[in-house]
């Protein structure tokens, strides 16, 4: 049976009046629906990893299989029958060869993530390579070059959603850099027992379909607790008018999702065993489809060792967000004699998934509460505040850039009393950058662009590039200097003019280039959470030169249709982005969406830098928080056509895709 046939009957509404999500069964997966019984289903499905493979030669096998993680049977699609598929285990220095054989009723496809290989290996269809075809065999073979922690899945479709995807550890040639006793990969997931198709289709068609933590009654009384019941109010209203929620932050969400660590439900609790004060290295990949989780273990330090695979010099911390395809590598050293809970909530509050680290299989740890749900500002919507009445608001806490102190207020406004108050909307000069339905009109105009800004300025690139020589003073930085920069803080200067369209729902007007933004939900709530300004790679950037041009993207999307581009464009209606084999450019993301977007370069490294040009880690995956701005270096050195573009899955389906040529 086919997955499209499975899923036919499973069209009705989600009950909106159900807010918990589903916590599924003890033993859901695989094992329960091969009809394992729960213990049996818990041994081999809930107490070790998923199978792992070791060598240089593999064969892998895509399916279908009958899975129940819900009490609802499914049909999934697996890899060598697991979900996830087998972690494969390879050695920097070796050449590997992948044998993967289809045996679905449709095409499919394997994309290594974050491996550098050649690009007909990349599995890309349409881009690298025709897929792998129903009844055949496509083998995959290149030379590892790296080592660390990373990931792969199908790139086809939807099958990402459909459980195609698996871990992949690699050992560095020489010896490790961290000292650690035993390892544990922690995949995160989210699986619906609804049809990716349907869900994709809901979000075509209802706005905020999957949304069921939008302000209520009760969040209204809080808020009058806070700031009365007149300015309360107000800030609901003007919410209200732009047809806007300040909790619209996740699109599909636990109303339809469970959310899974290496394949098992909260209610079954995938089990890892230490013995006290052994160091234990977690690998933790953010497999998921469109989820972003929030991850501690309550009582253990964590001391984050790589990020996306590459070796970082450590930093300890209690928290940290982990954005779609990212990776983090932390070690915990549990001394004491008892279990610990491994806690990733998603970013909406809606779910969360959970395992237990435990000295004794029968020794389980408390579940801990689940955050407030974030609220977010109007400086968390890129909207530039100058010209309001600012009485009543406090100004001390305003965004100060990377010199910001850690998991401060960077990119979002501390409120007098908690609150907006004194701000005059009648004073404000326009709503329309900020609108969801709206077809903008301003373009430029009202904006000022200091003459500082302007030196050195030429001719922009198609996609908003700009050629100019190199400086320490950050508005001469290719890609930043055609716009206003203080204190971490851009202004907006322009919008491509194909933003100005229906593809376009709201455009920033002022964003923060701070990397010290712990992001909404996560801001000053007691705990050390991780940055990317807290990054420092071991490993320096790749190319010594710097960046003779910049190429500036405006990650863009219209939630009331469900599109979403680059600078207001679909894939379908892009030009690929051409790349000169050899050069570095440097790559400037502007987030005019209230959505945090997860961007993925194919084939080369992502070089993370701060706000003065200066490098900082290397990346597979970087994510641009509403009202941010992310900038990172490139450099071309792999000829091929390669895939760019937002890594939740149903915003590269929906046009946030474009193709990078090296040439």
């Amino acid at each position: 049976m086919s997955i499209k046939s499975a899923f036919q009957a499973n069209t009705r509404p989600i009950n909106s009046s159900r807010r918990i999500f589903i916590q599924g069964l003890v033993a859901g997966g695989v094992m329960a629906a091969l009809g394992l019984n729960p213990a049996e289903a818990a041994t081999i499905n809930g107490r070790r990893q998923p199978p792992s493979l070791r060598g240089t030669e593999f064969d892998l096998v895509i399916d279908e299989r009958p899975v129940n993680f819900t009490g609802q049977p499914r049909t999934a699609m697996t890899i060598n029958g697991s979900i996830p598929g087998p972690t494969l285990r390879w050695r920097e220095g070796d050449v590997v060869t992948l044998r993967v054989t289809n045996r679905l009723k449709v095409s499919t496809s394997l994309h290594w993530h974050g491996i550098i290989l050649p690009f007909e290996m990349d599995g890309v269809p349409g881009l690298t390579y025709e897929g792998i075809a129903p009844g055949t065999t496509f083998t995959y073979r290149f030379r590892v070059a790296q080592s660390g922690t990373y990931w792969y899945h199908s790139h086809t479709g939807f099958q990402e959603q459909n459980a195609v995807y698996g871990a992949i550890v690699i050992d560095p040639a020489q010896s490790d850099r961290v000292a650690y006793d035993q390892d544990h990969v922690v995949m995160l997931n989210d699986w619906s027992d609804s049809s990716p198709d349907f869900i994709f289709n809901r979000l075509k068609t209802a706005d905020g379909y999957y949304n069921y933590v939008k302000p209520d009654l009760r969040d209204l009384i809080r808020q009058s607790e806070k700031m009365g019941f007149g300015k309360a109010v107000e800030d609901r209203l003007m919410w209200d008018k732009m047809r806007m929620s300040p909790r619209d932050l996740l699109d599909v969400t636990g109303a339809t999702y469970t959310y899974l660590m290496n394949g098992n439900t909260p209610a079954g609790d995938w089990t890892a065993l230490f013995r006290p004060g052994e160091r234990i290295r977690l690998r933790f990949i953010n497999g998921s489809s469109m989820s972003y989780f929030d991850v501690r273990i309550p009582g253990l330090k964590m001391t984050v060792v790589a990020a996306d695979g590459q070796d970082v010099h450590p930093v300890t911390v209690d928290e940290f967000r982990i954005g779609v395809a990212e990776i983090y590598d932390v070690i915990v050293e549990p001394a004491a004699d008892q279990a610990y809970c491994i806690f990733a909530q998603s970013l909406d509050r809606s779910g969360y998934a959970r395992g237990t680290l435990t000295p004794h299989v029968d020794l389980r740890a408390p579940i801990p509460p689940m955050d407030p749900v974030p609220t977010l500002s109007m400086a968390d919507m890129g909207m530039d505040m100058s010209s309001m009445n600012m009485s009543g608001m406090d100004m001390s806490a305003m965004l100060m850039g990377d010199h910001a102190k850690d998991n401060g207020s960077a990119g979002n406004m501390s409120m007098h009393n908690g609150h907006m108050g004194g701000m005059d909307m009648s004073k404000q000069k326009s709503m329309a950058g900020m609108s969801h339905d709206r077809v903008s009109q301003h373009g430029t105009s009202g904006m000022s662009m200091g003459n500082h800004a302007m030196k050195g300025m030429a001719d922009r690139h198609p996609e908003g590039a700009a050629h100019g020589a190199m400086s320490h003073n950050p508005m001469d930085l290719p890609g930043l200097h055609n716009r206003n920069l203080k204190d971490g803080t851009l202004k907006i200067d322009w919008h491509p003019k194909t933003e100005h369209g229906v593809g376009v729902g709201m455009e920033a007007q002022q964003v923060s280039m701070s990397l010290s933004d712990p992001g909404a939900g996560l801001r000053n709530n007691g705990r050390k959470v991780l940055t990317y300004g807290d990054l420092r790679g071991i490993d320096g950037p790749i190319s010594p030169q710097e960046p003779a041009r910049g190429i500036e993207l405006h990650l863009t999307g219209n939630m009331n249709r469900y599109i979403w581009g680059f600078n207001g464009v679909s894939y379908r209606d892009a030009a690929p982005i051409e790349l000169k084999y050899g050069e570095t450019v440097r790559i400037v993301l502007i987030n005019d969406t209230m959505m945090n977007h997860p961007i993925h370069l194919h084939g080369m490294w992502s070089e993370l830098e701060n706000d003065r040009g200066e490098y900082l880690a290397r990346k597979h995956t970087l994510s641009v928080a509403p009202g941010h701005a992310i900038s990172y270096r490139v450099n071309a050195n792999a000829i091929g056509r390669w895939a760019y573009h937002c890594h939740l899955l149903y915003h590269m389906n929906a046009g946030m895709f474009r193709e990078v040529r090296v040439v």
